[in-house]
């Protein structure tokens, strides 16, 4: 795999850079480096502006509307947008069900829904995990009874992220009963505003209601709204979780927030504890370990000719587990101050390692992709 810039890239990036500075909104910018929660208005405002450049779905094919970018575009569009102060953009639609519609999806869901991610109109969640099914989703218990022309949806999900402002969810649900708990599962896209839909924010550690329970009592789903076959949900549901856990890797805002750390170090009062010295020795560990990381997320983006396999989950452990590195040397490094509130009566840094604890746990957990590692790469 070669590294190296074409003059090309070189260019895009350069384009990607002056986009930015020039668009992305400072009081965004501001949020974003300073550690502080965003409100859904800052997620719109700055996918705004990239669907009207083009660059919302930058990565998707030309044939569904997309700019086709190579793996190394969307990594340097990734890495320029997150240096700059830029939100994530929101995956669920983007990055997580609209491969599973391109691969799967009928005609008129891709007409239908495609369009409607890309323009940035729809705001999507994802519908897995169940009180008693989160790692083992399988065991999953929310029902799908067909009458007529549509599915009765009854059961409950839960941990369902930014589900308060979602217009559709992608949703696991049991179809039928067969010898293996995988068979019978099936992929139905609901409307949130359908009536029997209701949502109840699930308050964090970090003081935030990013995550939700969502109740399904007798909601009516057409049958269109199903994705591929019915009782074949478990293999888009797997071919989108390799999509999800590539992308919770997030190598250009861990580069983003490491050199933050670097900036304040430099900037923060020496002692004779020698404690600054362990500080930079802890950045430079995490330095090598982000680099091993992106070298290999663009082996896999290179080498992708499918959904990415047990691959992904590497790419999920070693992403989150660099990531709550971050957050944690963030807390060590400001020591007692990080207890404390700043002007806007927020915890930055606290809240911050508060939040990070839960990347090891969705996408499937860390322990899960072990085993996954071990089973489809190791043999064991």
């Amino acid at each position: 795999m070669d590294l190296a810039l074409s003059p090309q890239d070189q260019a895009f990036r350069d384009e990607v850079r002056q986009f930015v500075a020039e668009r992305l909104p400072a009081d965004i910018a501001a949020r974003v480096l300073g550690l502080q929660p965003l409100a859904k208005d800052d997620y719109v405002r700055w996918q705004d502006i990239l669907a009207v450049r083009g660059w919302l779905a930058g990565a998707w094919p030309t044939q569904f509307g997309g700019c086709g970018w190579t793996p190394l575009q969307c990594h340097i569009f990734d890495e320029q947008t997150a240096a700059h102060g830029a939100p994530r953009l929101i995956p669920f639609g983007l990055s997580m069900v609209a491969p599973v519609l391109m691969r799967f999806g009928s005609p008129w869901q891709q007409d239908h829904y495609l369009s409607a991610i890309r323009e940035n109109r729809q705001w999507w969640c994802q519908g897995y995990s169940e009180p008693g099914a989160g790692s083992d989703l399988a065991a999953l218990t929310t029902r799908a009874v067909r009458d007529g022309d549509a599915y009765v949806v009854t059961g409950q999900k839960t941990w369902t992220t930014y589900a308060q402002y979602a217009d559709m969810m992608f949703c696991l649900v049991r179809t039928s009963e067969g010898a293996r708990r995988q068979e019978g599962i099936s992929f139905l896209l609901i409307d949130m505003h359908s009536p029997g839909v209701s949502v109840r924010p699930i308050r964090l550690l970090d003081g935030e209601s990013e995550v939700n329970e969502v109740w399904f009592d007798q909601v009516r789903v057409p049958l269109a709204n199903r994705v591929g076959e019915e009782g074949k949900g478990w293999t888009y549901a797997k071919y989108l979780l390799g999509h999800e856990r590539t992308n919770i890797a997030q190598i250009g805002a861990s580069k983003r927030d490491l050199q933050g750390l670097k900036s304040r170090l430099a900037g923060a009062d020496r002692d004779p504890s020698g404690s600054a010295s362990l500080m930079a020795s802890r950045i430079a560990d995490l330095e090598i370990d982000l680099l091993a990381l992106e070298m290999t997320v663009l082996r896999v983006l290179a080498g992708r000719a499918s959904a990415p396999g047990a691959e992904a989950s590497i790419l999920k452990i070693r992403g989150t587990e660099i990531q709550q590195a971050i957050a944690e040397l963030g807390m060590d490094l400001l020591g007692e101050a990080a207890l404390f509130a700043d002007y806007s009566g927020t915890l930055p840094a606290t809240a911050r390692y508060l939040n990070m604890r839960k990347t090891s746990i969705y996408g499937g957990s860390n322990e899960i992709q072990r085993n996954l590692v071990a089973q489809h790469l190791l043999g064991l």
